[in-house]
């Protein structure tokens, strides 16, 4: 595995990876593969975590495609050295910030949007020309193997390398024999700390993509009706597996009956009166998570939901009203379809709330007063975050995606994985027709002069 690593390290040593037509035609050549395997793509990710075709395409493939297209056509313009004003002391230079590559870079995925979460950063890899590795999860065989199979029709494997297994096992091996140009990992916040302590050792550069607990206030200004509708959407797609998925729900006590009737309805008609038999609901990743999950039931009170069957790998979509901000579910990442319901009467009570686990990754307010929306945004540190809207600011590839503290380190999309995946090289280019003695030795008696000029 490490011979076939270092081989990467020899093809980037090339300079082949640094222009734009190859940069570009290996962008369409990713386009077309995918493209071809988009019905095995569908096939595996129902196999999977049944998911249907639609949500597929919208947060997996659809996703991928839409930011592969934005970078292709904007690629030309990225690369291109940006020209900077100069200061004073450096005229008549002129200044530039050229994009190199930054060399072999290793790209880890998760499992609950396994096509989209390890092909998106590799678009922003490929368009800043760098060589990579890409390690899939184990835990969705049957979406790798049509990774695998994606990536090794496309693409030399002394250019792109695509290596399985266990990910506590093969990550530690790869990162203590060869020293990467960056590491890019998408995960749990625990196993993120793991990947920064080794890349540490090495002084390797990392963006972490992880996760934490996302709040959603709704307060009492909110149109009720569309913050239950969006928060049901967001909360249950993929069953609650969504790093960005409101955590919990902080209501204001004057609506908070108002808002759970309201999700009680529309999650019966987005999944279905039966969840468990619905084409929209998928299912839970494994068992292990499925035991993890359902241990939170005992935190709260059941006020809709609450059914699972293990051997199903289904948990239905719940709600949970809790009181105690101290319980497990109330300190941990649920990562699961269980949503609790917290009620506060004063803004300051909430705060303080959102503060015991904080720099959530996503925060979102419903609310129609912008004086409450600005004090919100003012007041809570987040990697991003919606208004009257939860978890769809990540599909808009304009927006740099990412995390805070506990949450992530760095950020991605568009324009924005391309800068992840570059160094930006200060360049200043000086002319020799103007060469003035101030510059130089002896200084004694020029400090008056340095003033004017450096100020």
């Amino acid at each position: 595995m490490i011979d076939s690593i270092k081989k990467l390290k020899a093809f980037f040593n090339t300079s082949n990876t640094s222009s734009i037509v190859f940069r570009k035609n290996q962008l369409l050549k990713l386009k077309t593969a995918v493209i071809k395997h988009e019905q095995e793509l569908y096939e595996a990710l129902y196999k999977d975590l049944k998911k249907n075709k639609e949500e597929v395409w919208v947060t997996e493939i659809g996703f991928f495609l839409t930011e592969l297209n934005h970078t292709i056509n904007n690629l030309k313009t990225w690369m291109k050295p940006k020209k900077v004003r100069t200061n004073l002391l450096n005229l008549p230079s002129s200044s530039y910030i050229y994009h190199e590559p930054l060399g072999v870079v290793l790209i880890i995925a998760p499992w609950n949007y396994p096509f989209q979460l390890l092909f998106t950063p590799l678009i922003g890899a490929i368009a800043a020309g760098n060589c990579v590795v890409l390690k899939p999860s184990e835990f969705t065989p049957a979406t790798s193997s049509i990774m695998k199979k994606i990536i090794e029709e496309t693409f030399d494997e002394n250019y792109i390398l695509y290596i399985e297994g266990d990910g506590a096992t093969v990550v530690p091996e790869m990162m203590n024999n060869f020293i990467f140009d960056h590491v890019f990992y998408t995960g749990s916040t625990a196993v993120g700390k793991i990947i920064y302590q080794l890349a540490a050792k090495n002084l390797v550069p990392v963006t972490l993509e992880l996760g934490g607990k996302s709040p959603c206030v709704v307060d009492e200004t909110a149109n009720i009706k569309i913050a239950a509708k969006r928060i049901a959407l967001t909360k249950y797609s993929n069953c609650g597996q969504m790093c960005v998925a409101p955590d919990y729900v902080l209501v204001h006590e004057s609506v908070k009956e108002e808002l759970v009737e309201e999700l009680k309805k529309y999650i019966q008609q987005f999944y279905d009166v039966d969840s468990a038999q619905s084409y929209h609901y998928g299912k839970i990743i494994n068992e292990k998570q499925i035991d993890r999950i359902v241990k939170y039931l005992d935190d709260g009170k059941i006020i809709f939901g609450g059914n699972y069957d293990k051997e199903k790998l289904y948990i239905q979509p719940t709600l949970l009203e809790v009181h105690d901000v101290n319980s497990s579910i109330m300190q941990d990442e649920i990562f699961g379809p269980l949503l609790p319901i917290v009620t506060y009467t004063l803004k300051e009570q909430a705060v303080e709330i959102i503060n015991k686990n904080p720099n959530p990754l996503a925060f979102y307010i419903f609310g129609t007063s912008k004086n409450e929306q600005e004090y919100w945004l003012q007041k809570i540190p987040a990697g991003g975050a919606c208004v009257n809207n939860a978890s769809l600011h990540l599909t808009n590839h304009h927006l740099p995606f990412g995390g805070r503290g506990f949450s992530g380190l760095g950020n991605y999309h568009g324009k924005f994985s391309f800068k992840t995946f570059s160094h930006a090289k200060a360049v200043l280019k000086t002319p020799n027709w103007f060469d003035p003695s101030m510059k130089y030795p002896p200084f004694k008696g020029k400090l008056g002069l340095f003033k004017k000029i450096i100020r």
